[in-house]
């Protein structure tokens, strides 16, 4: 007895389950179809959508390609280890050995006291003078490149500090001020497409909300003869969402071919750009992740707008 109530029970979830995804799933072409009825308007509400979504997402692919062209230029933050003068070339190439061995440096280079003479000489135009020193007045000097462990400000400020401490070295030598201003620069470029993102999403969400309102009012009298018959308010609700779901995908859909059409027509004068500075730089769209972030932040958008709007007027329309 209770084995069969117990199975009774469970065809009858199922059986109510079956029935509620079908009712979704009727509601969900159901919308579907309202919206093709007007392709035009349809596609200018999405086109709305889209333009709004394309701005900051493509701001933020322009952000991630510039922090893909910065990682290279990271490596243009060289640290000088000047020697000391009592410091002999076999003690020098014994400490250049030494260093590289650290897990964050990347690659040493020794400037010994005569070669950084002739190239001095070479460069500054004063070889004549030079030639009347009795003595080499330069030291040796180690140039390092950090490594991928030490690329950022913070790191490689703690690297000159480990390298500064050898016994060897008399002066150690960075210039991250430009570094700091690139990275300082970055972070309000990124701040300002995360404002510029929440403030198109609130107009997207405005006019996801306006739409449905006028689909809302023109719908008025259907919607007073469901109440009637007993239609609950989540049985109205219904083909709404639905529909700001759709506006939200198509929306995303528009932004997402907006952005990828932009960079595609821009990657071609950007890769020749780079080859005129002897640099190879491939200019990325859209991945994966970003897209399909893009997709359910376009989604929920147009969820959001249509369960406000809905919410809001649904309760002023009441049978007389």
């Amino acid at each position: 007895m209770a084995k069969s109530a117990r199975q009774s029970g469970d065809n009858a979830l199922a059986t109510g389950l079956h029935v509620w995804l079908l009712r979704h799933l009727q509601v969900f072409f159901y919308s579907l179809g309202q919206l093709s009825r007007h392709p035009f308007a349809t596609l200018m509400t999405a086109a709305v959508i889209g333009i709004a979504l394309a701005l900051p997402a493509g701001l933020h692919v322009v952000l991630k390609n510039a922090q893909q062209v910065s990682g290279g230029w990271d490596g243009a933050a060289k640290i000088s280890l000047f020697l000391k003068k009592t410091v002999d070339d076999r003690q020098a190439r014994a400490l250049q050995a030494q260093i590289r061995k650290l897990p964050e440096v990347g690659q040493v280079r020794y400037i010994s006291r005569d070669h950084a003479l002739e190239e001095f000489q070479r460069l500054s135009g004063f070889g004549d003078a030079l030639d009347a020193l009795e003595d080499n007045p330069l030291p040796s000097v180690l140039v390092i490149q950090p490594g991928l462990a030490a690329s950022q400000p913070a790191q490689t400020r703690q690297l000159l500090e480990k390298l500064r401490n050898y016994p060897e070295v008399d002066i150690a030598n960075l210039d991250m001020q430009w570094v700091k201003r690139l990275y300082a620069i970055m972070d309000i470029v990124r701040r300002g497409v995360l404002v510029l993102a929440v403030l198109l999403a609130m107009a997207v969400l405005l006019v996801v909300g306006n739409t449905i309102r006028l689909a809302i009012q023109n719908r008025r009298d259907e919607i007073v003869v469901m109440k009637l018959i007993g239609g609950t308010d989540a049985f109205i609700r219904r083909p709404f969402l639905y529909t700001g779901f759709w506006y939200g995908l198509f929306g995303g859909l528009i932004a997402f071919v907006l952005v990828s059409l932009s960079f595609s027509v821009l990657s071609g004068p950007i890769e020749r750009l780079a080859g005129l500075y002897q640099q190879q730089f491939v200019l990325s769209g859209l991945d994966f992740d970003s897209a399909l972030l893009l997709f359910a932040a376009s989604i929920l958008l147009g969820l959001g707008g249509s369960w406000l709007a809905v919410g809001r007027h649904l309760r002023d329309i009441e049978p007389a």
